[in-house]
């Protein structure tokens, strides 16, 4: 796949996508979705298959022939993961089942060292999935949660954050971009700030792996997680990045097959990394789409990406201003679209989010409902729930406007019943 101008990626990639290519209550299908989760390309589904009709076997150990397959291909996605995202060391890369299982690993396995007193700093505008480990760890050690606010243009509060840090704080974990507000976070000045007090930081990489160039190395995260399916791979696999002596003083978090040395009745040893996290049978076919998924978008280029995701972007919200009763959360991108996400969770005056999400199905548009995992911060919005919108590189301008289109008619048709 050669591309060579951001403007000209959808025209070239939609093809690739075999289920944008539907119609939805007799319309086309309009897919805004992204933030929950991506499409696949053909290419990551002919790998998944590949893989079954050809070489199914079990990873590692195995001497015969698809064995051997079987763990080159899932041995070589952790090599694209690696590189991806710019790993010192192919070690440094654990397949999870998703991102959640990721942090939910680090709490456990190195949260056994707080002890009562220590802080966890964390922001408002945390998923859940960065939320509810942390407060199960607290529980557990005594460890105190420490939160950082929204400034006035509903962003990271760095000012604020610099004021948590002490000697007592031992973590940071914060979202690299925030699923509800699209807000970039300053993840490299993050950590910088957080190393100067001797805390360990994690960045929930959700959002920002499929969108643009991650570099572990230059934030400087101590982990970084993120979910293979909002980045055209399956579901069921994920990764998290840890440094090196880092995740090699981590005890094992899963005890089972294959995070073994020697076994024996009343004791075992454990393999080096990555495999002391990752008992059991792995998900191998997942893992192999994972990485068909990290050769795709690596062909297209993720500055490519994140330059169409822009321009997309702009065009976004200048429709999306075209419609006054719409209130989007977050900072206002700049006039080329950079700046924040390629997202907008908006309410519109009195309707109700999941009202405006089934009007807009009916009109072939798939947005989301809801509190998107960040009940949190959705109160301190004042906010019950909202929609959203949210694009990835084979979404058009067209698409947007027949977003908008159908999103002026509902708002029209609710203010005439509200009316």
């Amino acid at each position: 796949m050669a591309i060579t101008q951001a403007k000209t990626i959808a025209a070239q990639v939609r093809a690739d996508f075999p289920i944008l290519h539907q119609e939805i209550h007799g319309q086309p299908l309009v897919y805004l979705d992204n933030a929950a989760t991506s499409q696949k390309p053909i290419a990551v589904l002919e790998a998944i298959r590949h893989y079954y009709e050809n070489d199914n076997a079990n990873v590692h150990r195995g001497v015969h022939t698809l064995s051997s397959r079987a763990t080159d291909g899932y041995e070589g996605a952790r090599d694209k993961v690696a590189a991806f995202v710019n790993a010192a060391s192919r070690q440094e890369i654990v397949y999870t089942r998703n991102a959640s299982e990721a942090i939910n690993l680090v709490a456990y396995a190195w949260g056994s060292t707080l002890r009562p007193g220590d802080e966890i700093v964390l922001s408002v505008m945390e998923h859940h999935s960065n939320l509810i480990p942390w407060q199960l760890l607290a529980q557990r050690t005594g460890a105190v949660l420490k939160f950082v606010e929204l400034t006035e243009t509903e962003t990271f509060n760095l000012e604020q954050f610099k004021s948590l840090l002490s000697e007592k704080t031992k973590l940071v974990s914060v979202v690299h971009v925030s699923n509800t507000l699209g807000c970039i976070n300053p993840v490299q000045e993050i950590c910088a700030e957080a190393h100067k007090v001797g805390a360990k930081v994690l960045i929930d990489a959700c959002q920002s792996v499929p969108h643009m160039p991650i570099d572990v190395q230059a934030i400087d995260c101590d982990w970084l997680v993120a979910s293979g399916h909002k980045m055209c791979a399956p579901t069921g696999i994920g990764f998290l990045y840890g440094k090196l002596d880092l995740l090699r003083s981590m005890p094992p978090f899963l005890g089972g097959g294959e995070m073994i040395a020697d076994v024996f009745l009343d004791h075992a040893t454990y393999a080096d990394l990555p495999h002391k996290f990752e008992a059991g049978t792995p998900a191998i076919a997942e893992a192999i789409g994972l990485g068909a998924a990290v050769d795709y978008l690596s062909a297209i280029g993720m500055d490519n990406i994140h330059a169409y995701e822009e321009e997309l972007n702009a065009h976004l919200f200048r429709r999306l201003r075209e419609i006054p009763e719409i209130r989007v959360y977050g900072p206002q991108p700049q006039a080329d679209g950079s700046g924040r996400a390629a997202l907008a969770a908006f309410t519109a005056g009195e309707v109700h989010p999941h009202d405006l999400s089934t009007i807009l199905d009916q009109a072939g548009v798939a947005i989301r409902a809801g509190h998107h995992c960040t009940q949190p911060l959705h109160r301190h919005l004042k906010a019950q729930s909202t929609a959203r919108a949210s694009t990835y590189f084979y979404n058009t301008r067209e698409e947007i406007d027949v977003f908008i289109t159908s999103l002026k008619e509902a708002v029209e048709f609710f203010g005439d019943i509200f009316g």
